[in-house]
């Protein structure tokens, strides 16, 4: 299946997903875990985000002050003109790109600091980290943005 196609499913699904997750934070917090840690490997094994890069294309992620030094040293900027000219302060206080696409993606879907990238970046979807029912509504809005999200919650769908 395309990638555009499985985003378009999870859209068209959004209110079953909705209800799934609400079942997923009742279930046994480490065997949850221990799922969505397995379906991301197997779903990443055959998933070419540079193929798709939606993420970078649709959404900002959040910049830490290590983020913004780590950053503003890269591209020899100071701090606060590395904030002037790539972030605002979104409605929870945090910085956030100015706009999207990401100012630092390619046209060849490439991240041109992405060695250097916020660590947002670095965990996104966020499918593998611990105490997944924790953040379990941002991941049902993730399929939204991310296939491989989509991909994920469709095989744990199946296992659960």
């Amino acid at each position: 299946m395309k990638y555009q196609d499985l985003l378009n499913q999870s859209i068209a699904e959004k209110e079953i997903y909705k209800k799934f997750v609400q079942r997923l934070k009742k279930s046994n917090h480490r065997t949850l875990d221990a799922t969505f840690h397995q379906v991301h490997t197997q779903v990443f094994k055959n998933i070419d985000c540079l193929a798709c890069a939606n993420c970078c294309k649709t959404t900002s992620p959040i910049f830490r002050d290590v983020d913004i030094r780590r950053l503003s040293k890269r591209l020899r900027l100071s701090e606060a003109a590395f904030i002037a000219q790539y972030l605002r302060m979104d409605s929870d206080n945090d910085y956030v790109l100015t706009s999207a696409p990401c100012s630092f993606l390619g046209a060849d879907n490439y991240c041109s600091v992405y060695e250097d990238r916020p660590l947002a970046c670095r965990e996104y979807p966020h499918t593998d980290r611990k105490n997944m029912y924790q953040i379990l509504d941002l991941t049902r809005k993730n399929m939204e943005i991310c296939p491989a999200v989509t991909q994920i919650m469709q095989e744990i769908s199946k296992k659960v």
